[in-house]
C-alpha cells in the first residue's frame, strides 16, 4: 500500500531518527507532541507538528484516538510508532487500518499473538521453537500455581503473561516463598497490565540475553541479521546491548536465526521483529519472548551490517519484497550501544527533572549519538529520562568498547545528575572487556562499581570549583589592570562542604587557591564558552562547565559535580525537620498513599507510592513515630522537594 506522508506516534530521540530516514525517502513527515514537549527537537525536525494532549502519557501519546485525529488533520497516511507506547498495541494497529492509515509494523494479530507469553509460548513449542521448562496453563489458582512451580523445582521464575520490563516478575529460591510471590508478582502484573495472568518458568541462572533482528515482508520472505547481546541488565532493563554477542559461532548463530525465523512465521509476521532467547553456558537457547517492533538497541544491528533498519521498515510497509536475501547478509565488525539516562546511580538510580545546562554529544567517524534533546530543554517526570543513546563501532570488540568508552566521557551533560561516570566505569571493567558478560554481571560485579556510590569529592575538586565561581564573579578587566584581596567562599559539593580561599592573577593567569589545608597554583590558559583550559605544575587539562543559579555544574572528567556556594546562604533550619519528614524526590504523580494521620509507623516502612518516568517509587519513613501531618492526597501531581508527610519522632 503506498504512502507519502509519515506521522510519528512518537517522541524524543526515536521520533528524531525515524523523521530523518523517512525525509531521506521523500516522505512528508509529522511529529506529534504533548504540552511537555512542545518545543522538543522532534516537533521542529518534521515537517509539521499537531499537538495532541496533556503532558501525561494517557492523556498523549497513549491516547489512540489523539493520534489518529492527528493524522487527519495532517494528512498523514502510514504512521510508525517507534518503539514503546502504541508500537505493540494491536487495537491501534486495527484502528489505523479501518481509517485507512497504514500501520508500519506488523499486523494486529501478530501482535496479539506475541503480546501474551502464555499464549506465545504455547505457539513456539507447537513451532519448534525451543522453550524453557515451565507452565503457560490456563488454570491460574494460586495454590495450583504453587503445586506446579514445585514440580519444575527452584529456583524459578514467575512472570506477568502480559507485560515485561521486570513488572510482575519474581524468581523464587525458596519454596515456602512461592505463594507469597505469585500473589505480588500478580497484584503488581494487574497494575501495570490490566491483567494477572502468570506463567512459570524454570529459572536460568546467569544466562546470556541474547536477541535475533528478524524481518519479514508481505510476500512471504523472512530473514534475521545477526543478533544482539543485551546481557548486561539492571531491574530487566537493559543497560550494555552489542553486536555480534562476544561467544557467538556461526553454527550457533545459524540455529537461533533459524528458530528466530520459524517464530516469526508461525505469526505471519510482517516488518522489523525481534527474538529474544536465553543462552546458557553450554551453548543451549530458549525462547523468552518476541518484541513486535523497532527496539532501541536497533542501532548496533546497523552499524555491523550497514542497513537502515526504519528504511527498510517504510519499504516493506509500502509492500516492497526484502532487498536482500539471507546469503547476502554480511556482518563487519562490532558495535555497542549504552543509554545515556538522568538519573543518580549513587542513589539507586533515582530518575532526574529539570532543566538541561548543557548537552554536547561527542563526534568521531567511528561514534553515532541518537538523541531528542537540546541544550535549554528540560527533563521532564512524565516520560522515561534517556537523554540519548550512545554507540560506537569498531573492526573489534575491544577497538568498539574503547571507542564508545571515550564517546561517553566526552559527551558533556551538565544540569542533571546522570550516569555517565557509570557508564564510562562499566565499559573499562576488564570483566566486560573481555566479554565475560551475563544477565547477573551487576550484581557480581557491584563492589567494583564506584560509581553507585556517594562521590567523595577531593581537595582539588572544591579548588576548580572555587576558580570556576571566582572566574564567574570576577568582571574581566579588573582581572587585567588591579590585585584582588583573596576571597573566601564557603562551598558545597553534595553533602561536603569547605572553606576555600580563591586568589586573582596579579600580572599572568596563576589562581592561588586554598581549599582546606591544601594550596593550589592553577593556570588558567583559555575560556571558551562552556570549556574551561588550564594548568596544574605543567600539566594541561581541560573541563567543561556552567553556572547558574547560585551554583556551579563542572565535569573534570569524572562525571558532573555540582557546587553550591553558600557563602551568603541563610543558615539552614530545615536538616532538623527534614529527618522525620517526607519531601517529595521528582516531580512525579502520587500513586497511593498507605498511611493516615495517627498512625504508628517504623522506619523503613512504606507510606507512599510516587510514579514518576514510568515506574513507580517507594516512599520510606525516615524514623519511627507516629503520622502528624499529610500535606497530599492520591493523584495529586507533586513537585520536587515537595512536603509530603510529617512524622512526630518516637
Amino acid at each position: 500500500m503506498s504512502f507519502t506522508k509519515v506521522l510519528i506516534a512518537n517522541r524524543g530521540e526515536i521520533a528524531c531518527r525515524v523523521i530523518r530516514t523517512a525525509k531521506q525517502l521523500g516522505y512528508r513527515t509529522v511529529a506529534v507532541y504533548s504540552d511537555a514537549d512542545a518545543n522538543a527537537p522532534h516537533t521542529r525536525l518534521a515537517d509539521e507538528a499537531v499537538h495532541i494532549g496533556p503532558s501525561t502519557v494517557s492523556a498523549s501519546y497513549l491516547n489512540p484516538q489523539a493520534i489518529l485525529d492527528a493524522c487527519a488533520r495532517s494528512g498523514a497516511d502510514a504512521v510508525h510508532p517507534g518503539y514503546g507506547f502504541m508500537s505493540e498495541n494491536e487495537d491501534f494497529a486495527t484502528a489505523c487500518a479501518e481509517n485507512g492509515v497504514v500501520f508500519i509494523g506488523p499486523p494486529p494479530k501478530a501482535i496479539y499473538d506475541m503480546g501474551s507469553k502464555r499464549n506465545a509460548k504455547i505457539m513456539m513449542i507447537k513451532a519448534g521453537v525451543p522453550c524453557v521448562p515451565g507452565y503457560e496453563g490456563e488454570n491460574q489458582d494460586e495454590n495450583f500455581l504453587a503445586a506446579e512451580a514445585r514440580k519444575i523445582g527452584v529456583p524459578v521464575m514467575i512472570k506477568a503473561s502480559a507485560g515485561g520490563g521486570g513488572r510482575g516478575m519474581r524468581c523464587v529460591t525458596h519454596e515456602d516463598e512461592l505463594l507469597a510471590a505469585i500473589r505480588t508478582a500478580r497484584s503488581e502484573a494487574q497494575n501495570a497490565f490490566g491483567s494477572g495472568e502468570l506463567i512459570l518458568e524454570k529459572a536460568v541462572i546467569n544466562p546470556r540475553h541474547v536477541e535475533l533482528q528478524v524481518f519479514a515482508d508481505q510476500h512471504g520472505n523472512c530473514l534475521y541479521l545477526g543478533e544482539r547481546d543485551c546481557s548486561i541488565q539492571r531491574r530487566h532493563q537493559k543497560v550494555v546491548e552489542e553486536a555480534p554477542c562476544p561467544v557467538m559461532t556461526p553454527e550457533l548463530r545459524q540455529r537461533m536465526g533459524e528458530a528466530a525465523v520459524a517464530a516469526a512465521k508461525a505469526v505471519n509476521y510482517v516488518g522489523a521483529g525481534t527474538v529474544e532467547f536465553l543462552l546458557d553456558a553450554s551453548g543451549e537457547f530458549y525462547f523468552l519472548e518476541m518484541n513486535t517492533r523497532l527496539q532501541v538497541e536497533h542501532p548496533v544491528t546497523e552499524l555491523i551490517t550497514g542497513l537502515d533498519l526504519v528504511a527498510w521498515q517504510l519499504k516493506i510497509a509500502a509492500g516492497e519484497k526484502l532487498p536482500i536475501t539471507q546469503d547476502q547478509v554480511q556482518l563487519n565488525g562490532h558495535a555497542i550501544e549504552v543509554r545515556l539516562y538522568a538519573e543518580d546511580p549513587s542513589h539507586n538510580y533515582l530518575p532526574q527533572t529539570g532543566p538541561i545546562l548543557s548537552w554536547q554529544p561527542a563526534t568521531g567517524a567511528q561514534v553515532r549519538i541518537d538523541d531528542g534533546v537540546r541544550t535549554g530543554g528540560e527533563v521532564s517526570p512524565f516520560y522515561d529520562p534517556m537523554i540519548a543513546k550512545v554507540i560506537a563501532w569498531g573492526s573489534t570488540r575491544t577497538e568498539a568498547a574503547r571507542v564508545l568508552a571515550r564517546a561517553v566521557e566526552d559527551s558533556v551533560l551538565l544540569g542533571l545528575n546522570n550516569n555517565k561516570a557509570y557508564l564510562s566505569q562499566l565499559l573499562r571493567h576488564p570483566a566486560f572487556i573481555a566479554g565475560d558478560t551475563h544477565t547477573g554481571f551487576l550484581a557480581q560485579h557491584d563492589a567494583d562499581l564506584t560509581t553507585v556510590r556517594p562521590y567523595v569529592a577531593t581537595a582539588f575538586d572544591f579548588a576548580l570549583a572555587g576558580l570556576l565561581t571566582g572566574l564567574e564573579s570576577t568582571p574581566a578587566h579588573r582581572l587585567q589592570t588591579a590585585f584582588l584581596p583573596g576571597k573566601v567562599m564557603h562551598l558545597a559539593i553534595g553533602e561536603q562542604k569547605q572553606i576555600v580561599q580563591v586568589s586573582a592573577p596579579v600580572h599572568g593567569d596563576v589562581w592561588q587557591i586554598v581549599a582546606g589545608e591544601n594550596t593550589f597554583a592553577i593556570s588558567v590558559l583559555e575560556t571558551a564558552g562552556t570549556k574551561l583550559c588550564y594548568a596544574v605544575d605543567g600539566h594541561r587539562r581541560s573541563l567543561d562547565y556552567v553556572c547558574a543559579e547560585g551554583a556551579v555544574y563542572f565535569d573534570a572528567g569524572n562525571g558532573q559535580l555540582i557546587a553550591r556556594d553558600d557563602t551568603h546562604a541563610p543558615p539552614k533550619t530545615a536538616d532538623a525537620a527534614s529527618q522525620n519528614q517526607i519531601n517529595a524526590p521528582m516531580d512525579g504523580l502520587l500513586v497511593k498513599v498507605f498511611a493516615e494521620v495517627g498512625d504508628t509507623v517504623t522506619a523503613g516502612q512504606t507510606l507512599m507510592l510516587l510514579e514518576a518516568m514510568k515506574i513507580e517509587h517507594p516512599l520510606k519513613a525516615p524514623c519511627s513515630g507516629v503520622v502528624r501531618e499529610i500535606h497530599v492526597s492520591e493523584k495529586m501531581q507533586l513537585k520536587k522537594r515537595q512536603v509530603m508527610l510529617v512524622i512526630a519522632p518516637e
